[in-house]
C-alpha cells in the first residue's frame, strides 16, 4: 500500500491550535499543544484514509503544499501515513 501525505494547515488559537486538511473535507483537529495538535493530526488523517478504503471511496489526491493558501495566524505542515493495521496492508 502507498503513502498517504498530505499537507495540512495549523491555525494558532488562544488555547492551542486547529489542524485542518484541505485536501480533506471534513477532517479536522485540534491540539492544546503544537506536539498534541500533530499527534492529532497524524490520527485524524489515519481514521480519515482507513474509514475511505472501509467504504471503499475513491481516496482525493493531495495538493501542493506550495498552493495551499493559509493566513498569518497559520503554517502548513506535511503530515505523512505510511504505518498501516495489518488488515489494510496489501
Amino acid at each position: 500500500m502507498n503513502k498517504f501525505i498530505y499537507p495540512a494547515i495549523f491555525i494558532t488559537e488562544e488555547e492551542g491550535y486547529s489542524v485542518i486538511f484541505p485536501d480533506l473535507e471534513g477532517c479536522h483537529t485540534q491540539g492544546d499543544t503544537l506536539e498534541e495538535a500533530l499527534d492529532m493530526a497524524k490520527d485524524a488523517l489515519s481514521l480519515y484514509i482507513f474509514d475511505m478504503i472501509e467504504d471503499k471511496k475513491e481516496i482525493p489526491k493531495a495538493s501542493n503544499p506550495k498552493d495551499v493558501k493559509f493566513d498569518d495566524n497559520s503554517f502548513i505542515s506535511i503530515i505523512e501515513l505510511s504505518k498501516f493495521p495489518e488488515k489494510y496492508a496489501s
